[in-house]
């Protein structure tokens, strides 16, 4: 698994020292590998036959592949609870290695879908005795996952990180790397990016269309007072410094990626320009392409302004580190 490659992005504003580090490199397609990893194993290290019960859990897409791909491989059976914003190809995915998948149709009280999908998956927990609930939003081992690999895969490649962004979904990459950081580098400044209309942060909950950051319940284990700093990115950012990243270096990047660029970016002029800027990027942009890369799509769901430059293209470049 090839999960410690980085890259290094110039044409964002006058920093020179901008690394990615992609996580979409692996069987499962995201970061979301390490944590199923994590949270499955460490359910077999507590004595639970995974064998003999069916796993379920809520996701927004890459968790559900990356669970797929472990359970298909050790014949465990698996239902993921996702929703229509989810890609459908993480989806047909799922489906694929013979996962058993839900679609929730129906809005939470904040307007997305995460807590009707928890609330399914607790009705059936109550009425099916073998179904055994991962829970990535308060599992410890989800930020046990990057404490133990994501952070110091950082560490070993730099020797100095000044700037440290993190995208925040369920919170298990931010809490993962703070703590490792914290302990490690505490000089590094750590920046949680989130999506207009998350909750994590304590924002206004809004309509959200694009999977990955964000949540519409906070997860029990983020803490929000973990990063230094929280940046909040409107969705049609993301889709605009995707498209950007594409047409510049050739790197098709997921949404996450986008967001935390777009973060960077509003922050750019204030980092000094030769300062260490690290980027998690958790997934390639290939389960995208109907969405974020589509124009109609775009155009359709009230994000048309990221079509329209408002500023020049300019010329990125990329290097790799492995």
């Amino acid at each position: 698994m090839r999960d410690d490659v980085f890259l290094r992005i110039s044409g964002l504003g006058d920093l020179n020292r901008l690394y990615l580090k992609l996580e979409g490199l692996n069987a499962g397609g995201s970061i979301k590998l390490k944590t199923a990893r994590s949270v499955l194993v460490g359910a077999e290290l507590s004595g639970v036959d995974l064998g003999k019960v069916r796993i379920i859990e809520s996701t927004s897409g890459n968790l559900g592949v990356a669970l797929a791909v472990i359970c298909a491989a050790k014949g465990y059976r698996l239902t993921c609870v996702t929703d229509p914003n989810s890609n459908a190809s993480a989806v047909a995915i799922m489906r694929a290695l013979g996962t058993e998948v839900v679609v929730i149709q129906e809005r939470d009280e904040n307007g997305g879908y995460l807590g009707s999908r928890i609330n399914y998956i607790r009705e059936r927990l109550e009425r099916e005795r073998d179904l055994f609930w991962v829970n990535q939003y308060a599992n410890p081992n989800n930020p046990l996952a990057h404490e133990h690999t994501t952070a110091p895969a950082v560490l070993e490649q730099f020797e100095r990180v000044d700037h440290l962004f993190v995208g925040v979904g369920t919170g298990g990459t931010l809490m993962g790397v703070s703590d490792y950081f914290r302990v490690h580098s505490p000089k590094t400044r750590i920046v949680a990016v989130d999506t207009v209309g998350s909750v994590n942060f304590g924002s206004e909950p809004k309509r959200r269309l694009i999977p990955g950051l964000g949540t519409s319940r906070r997860p029990e284990l983020l803490s929000p007072d973990a990063p230094d700093e929280v940046v909040l990115v409107p969705e049609d950012e993301t889709v605009r410094e995707c498209r950007w990243l594409a047409r510049s270096t050739g790197l098709l990047a997921g949404g996450s990626t986008g967001t935390v660029l777009a973060a960077i970016r509003s922050q750019a002029a204030d980092i000094d320009p030769d300062d260490t800027i690290v980027a998690i990027s958790p997934d390639l942009g290939e389960r995208y392409l109907d969405t974020i890369y589509d124009d109609d799509w775009v155009v359709e769901n009230g994000l048309g302004r990221a079509l329209t430059p408002e500023r020049p293209l300019e010329e990125g470049q990329r290097d790799v580190l492995v």
